[in-house]
Parts: structure tokens; C-alpha cells; sequence
């Protein structure tokens, strides 16, 4: 089984050919990405870099405050930034005017896309945002009525209402409502509860005020418990809350379409009888659909426990592994330590077979952010990256410009200037926009420091297709290294590996071992670095019956390959000098294998 490689590709940024704007500017000014920008060219740059699953950001009609012959603007009140929120949903049946050349024909211009990406094998995924959708949503699509139209309002909760409404003496403050950008006519004295579950007359703006919360058919106030009695799996439609049909028929409507899965936003707001009853409904239309969670155990989940399992559970393919991604930032933030990873990276650990681990998405800060990842992001990212991705075994997730280092640079406005290249504005990718080229996606247009961290992230995400990278049990050194000299000791520091680390990962099946050494140090050079493998590490893995293991450099094809004793891989074990930032991967083989190409 190839291991997913997931590539998020914000049409809106991706393939805007700009690489300059102003502050809050309209389209016109600063430029907006299209679908038929993402050209087989740019797919086949993508496809080489080792991309399997391409998710298209951005693409569901959302609020917006900018007009379209047959789509007027939605009121300020109700939009952040100017281009809006793509999880602001207005019409669930629709795409994003702003991404077509001929707005009339979007649609038709998205199909062509969906196309391109099948024919060069890959997925085409895009966001399924089942827990809110935007206070302007107004949908009509065949025999389905938009949500709401049937309420009763005059209750907070009812389990045919489509959405929840604001009471006296239920929740804070009192009528009128009033968003934190004004008024918003529509809902001035029958509102609606927010997306974020913020029961209140007053949202603030850190609330997710331009969105509202979808009704499953439970009272989230009642607390997660209240979700356990809803329909099950085989239930049949009639038999089912409204939301749920309506939900499904836009699950099949892009299926048809030729959506091959679906990134579910906030998945644990979301009951889980829902996620489990709309899977398996999707997959008898398409056996392979592919989901993924974005989910965290947080106050807003609808399970009594932790929702991770429970999702999976559920049916989908990976749930995000956010506990990695913060561990990640906590060894440049907050002072945390290589060997922390462990823990997390053991073979069994839900996480480390079926998370999605990511050091960049749309809700994060770019890593080469100088106000990020103690401003060494962009230096440490192939250490970061081999450390964090490499050892696990579920899908993997690169954000549009990673791989050049971009650093949030193209202007903003509601988005603000906090490393992230904001979701709410017409703004670009100034380092990717030189690999685009117009069209072009010339790899030579890039400026050396950005080609050469594209040419990594060519090798490294084409290495996870190794069988020990896709499949294969971990194995972490660390332990072993304790006290390995220049293995991150210095004088005055413990003795620990505090910015190396190391493991073998080994896939029975093929009987085929890999081992990575990564140094995460943003400045520290490590030239006299060795790693000492035990004889039980080697056993592990099938490389202790021979006198000598052979070491070949995965990353470096003109390395030449080496030959160390067993003797001299415990004591004091190979030697792998590494650069600030710099990683090395190998595979292993002993007296009598071989080593194929793929």
C-alpha cells in the first residue's frame, strides 16, 4: 500500500501568478488563483514531487464581498477579509466564482480540473465542512430546500430544525444581535447559535461569528452523552435527522462530480453515529472514497472521551496527529527535547499508524515565518520534516509553498501579519509564484536556497514510497545514544539527544530496513556525530546475522555506500556528520541482500 502523500493546494493562492499586492486589495489588485491555472503541468510537477493525494482548498461557493453578475457580495457583517472564509459555506452545490476565467462556467471549469488530476492518478480531495455553514447560506439545489427553511425558531432546540436558536434567558447577553463588524439584519431578533458553539447575542471576534452551528439532531448542550442515541449505521433515510439527508446528498452530489474524499473540518463537533452512517453510505458509491479528520480533543467534541478513536472508528482513514505537530514547535518554543518524540512514534500508537502529520496547513504558521520555529523554521525543515513525517506510517501533509519555504510575505488585511498566509484575503505565494513562472512552473526560475529545498522535498517525499518508510515498524535510537559523543552533548548540557534524532524503520514483509539520523539544531554542526546501533536493533531487523552491515545513502545517490562491523555500530557506531538542519537516510543491508531501486 502506498502511503498517502497529501498535497493542500489553495486554488485562490496556488495558482496566483502575482508575487506583490497591497493591504486589504480587492481581486483586481492583488489577483486570485484559478482552476485552470493548476495546469498538467503544474500536476506533473507535483506528481514528481511524490504527491498521491491533491486537496483542492477553497472550492465550495463561500461568503465573499465580491460581486458576480448572477452572485451579489454578502454583507460585510458576515465576511472576514474581502475574498471570506472558504469554510463560510453559502452554497454546498456551487464553486467559488473568484477561481474560474469565465465565472458563468465555474463549474465546468472545476470538472476539467477534477479531470486532470485523475488522469495523472491523482485524488482529488476537497473540504467537507459538516459542522457550520455561513449566515448567509442560501442554497437551492434539485428537490433539496435550503437549511432552515422548515425551523420552528421559536425554540432553542428542536431535532428537525437544521439550526439552533437564540432564546431568552439561554446563553449570554440579549437581543438585538450584533456581530463584531455590525449589524446583520436578517437576524436582529431570531439569531442563530454560532459555528463555534457560542451560545451568545454578542459574538466576538474571535468567534467563528460569520458562520452558524448545523443541528444533527441532538442539543449539544446537553453535553457529548447526548449524541449516543442517534439513528446507527443501517439506518434508513427517512429514519434519520434532516441534516443528515442533506448532508449525504452533497456528499454523493461531489462524489458524482468525481471527488475522490473529503478533508472533514472540525470532525469531532460532528456526532459520530453521523460520520459513521455518511462513510459507509459513501462508500457504497465509491469503495475507495478516502477520508480524513481534522479533529482535536478539545471542549467542543460530542464523544465523552477521547474522539481520535472513536473517528476512526467511524470509518475514516487518518485523523490528525496535532500532538506530534505541537511537539514539533515545543523543542524551538517552549525548550522540549528530541528524545520527546519517542513516545510518540511507537509501532501500536494510533497516531503513529493512522495520523496526519503536518508542519504546516492553512491554520498554522508557515515554519520559515521569522516569528515561527525560534525564526530557524526554513533551516531546520528537512531535519523537522524527517523526523516528524518520516516516522510515522499514515498520510502525510505538505501546505502549497512549504517546499520552497514560504514565509507569508504576500500582503493581507483581516488575516493580519501572523505568519500565516491568510485565508481571508486576495494575497499570493511570492517563493512559489518563481517556480509558476506564468504558466511555466520552471523549476530553474527559483533562486538557489528555494530549488534546493525543493529538491529535497522531491527526494524525501519520493523516499516514503520505500517499503520501510510506507509500511514499516519503528525502531527509535535515541535510547541507545545516551551517551554517544557529540551526539547533542556539549559541555554544561545533559547527556541526551537533545537536537539529534535517530531511528531504523524496518518492513518485515519485505524485509527491508532504513535509517534516519536527522539533526534538528537551527545552529549547532554536529561533524563528528556517530550513532550506535545495538545488536538487538539489528536483530530486530534482520542485519545481525553478518559480520559487516552496508549503509547506502537514500538521499544522496552519488555518496558512496559504506561498510561497518557489527562490532562498530555499538561501539562507537557509524558515523553520520550532519549540518545544522541537515538529515541522512540509508538503508541497511547485510551479507547476502540486495538492494532494488524503488
Amino acid at each position: 500500500m502506498m502511503r498517502p502523500v497529501i498535497y493542500q493546494l489553495f486554488v485562490r493562492h496556488f495558482s496566483n501568478d502575482k508575487i506583490d499586492g497591497i493591504p486589504w486589495g480587492r481581486k483586481e489588485q492583488n489577483g486570485c488563483g484559478t482552476f485552470n491555472g493548476v495546469t498538467n503541468e503544474a500536476l506533473d510537477g507535483l506528481v514528481a514531487m511524490g504527491v498521491t493525494h491533491l486537496w483542492l482548498t477553497g472550492v465550495i461557493r463561500h461568503a465573499t464581498c465580491t460581486n458576480y453578475p448572477d452572485l451579489p457580495a454578502q454583507p460585510e457583517s458576515i465576511v472576514k477579509g474581502l475574498a471570506g472564509s472558504p469554510y463560510a459555506i453559502v452554497d454546498y452545490y456551487d464553486v467559488d466564482p473568484d477561481l474560474a476565467e469565465n465565472p458563468l462556467l465555474r463549474m465546468e471549469e472545476f470538472e476539467d480540473l477534477l479531470a486532470r488530476c485523475h488522469r495523472k492518478g491523482l485524488v482529488p480531495l476537497i473540504d467537507f465542512v459538516g459542522n457550520h455553514v455561513s449566515r448567509g447560506y442560501e442554497s437551492r439545489h434539485g428537490d433539496h430546500d435550503g437549511f432552515g427553511d422548515h425551523d420552528d425558531t421559536s425554540c432553542f432546540y428542536h431535532p428537525d430544525n437544521s439550526f439552533f436558536y437564540l432564546q431568552y434567558g439561554i446563553g449570554e447577553g440579549n437581543p438585538p444581535f450584533r456581530l463584531p463588524s455590525g449589524e446583520w439584519k436578517k437576524e436582529l431578533f431570531m439569531a442563530r447559535v454560532t459555528g463555534n458553539n457560542a451560545v451568545t447575542w454578542q459574538p466576538s471576534r474571535y468567534d467563528w461569528y460569520e458562520t452558524v452551528k448545523l443541528n444533527f439532531g441532538f442539543n449539544f448542550l446537553d453535553g457529548p452523552g447526548a449524541a449516543r442515541n442517534l439513528p446507527g449505521i443501517m439506518a434508513a433515510g427517512n429514519q434519520v435527522p434532516g441534516t443528515w439527508r442533506s448532508m449525504d446528498e452533497i456528499l454523493a452530489f461531489w462524489q458524482a462530480k468525481g471527488v475522490g474524499g473529503f478533508r472533514c473540518d472540525m470532525a469531532h463537533m460532528v456526532p459520530m453515529p453521523f460520520w459513521k452512517w455518511a462513510i459507509a453510505r459513501a462508500r457504497v458509491r465509491d469503495r475507495g472514497v478516502f477520508f480524513i479528520a481534522e479533529a482535536y480533543d478539545d471542549h467542543m467534541k460530542t464523544t465523552e472521551g477521547d474522539p481520535m478513536p472513536d473517528l476512526l472508528d467511524c470509518g475514516f482513514a487518518a485523523v490528525y496527529d496535532a500532538g506530534m505537530y505541537h511537539l514539533a514547535t515545543d523543542i524551538y518554543q517552549k525548550g522540549a527535547w528530541a528524545n520527546d518524540m519517542d513516545h510518540l512514534n511507537k509501532t501500536g500508537n494510533m497516531f503513529m499508524e493512522r495520523g496526519v502529520r503536518y508542519l504546516e496547513n492553512h491554520d498554522e504558521p508557515r515554519m520559515s515565518s521569522p516569528e515561527h520555529w525560534g525564526g530557524k523554521g526554513r533551516v531546520v525543515m528537512p531535519a523537522v520534516e524527517a523526523a516528524v513525517l518520516g516516522a510515522g506510517r499514515g498520510p502525510v501533509l505538505i501546505y502549497n509553498g512549504q517546499e520552497v519555504g514560504e514565509d507569508a510575505q504576500g500582503p493581507s488585511g483581516y488575516g493580519g501579519t501572523d505568519g500565516r498566509t491568510s485565508i481571508f484575503d486576495y494575497t499570493c505565494l511570492p517563493r512559489l509564484q518563481k517556480w509558476l513562472d506564468h504558466g511555466r512552473f520552471d523549476v530553474e526560475k527559483l533562486p538557489e536556497e528555494d530549488r534546493r529545498l525543493r529538491e529535497f522535498h522531491v527526494k524525501f517525499l519520493n523516499l516514503l514510497k520505500h517499503p520501510a518508510m510506507a509500511e514499516g515498524d519503528f525502531y527509535g535510537l535515541n535510547w541507545a545514544n545516551m551517551q554517544t559523543p557529540g551526539y547533542g552533548r556539549e559541555k554544561g548540557e545533559k547527556v541526551s539527544g537533545h537536537w539529534v534524532y535517530s531511528y531504523l524503520k524496518h518492513d518485515r514483509a519485505s524485509g527491508r530496513s532504513v535509517l534516519v539520523v536527522a539533526n534538528l539544531s537551527p545552529h549547532k554542526n554536529f561533524p563528528d556525530l556517530r550513532v550506535s546501533i545495538p545488536e538487538n536493533a539489528l536483530t530486530w531487523c534482520g542485519k545481525a546475522g553478518g559480520g559487516y552491515v552496508r549503509f547506502t545513502d537514500l538521499l544522496e545517490e552519488e555518496t558512496p555506500a559504506i561498510e561497518v562491523s557489527v562490532r562498530e555500530l555499538l561501539e562507537p557506531g557509524i558515523r553520520v556528520p550532519l549540518d545544522s538542519g541537515q538529515v541522512c537516510a540509508m538503508e541497511l543491508t547485510c551479507d547476502g541482500e540486495g538492494i532494488s531501486t524503488d
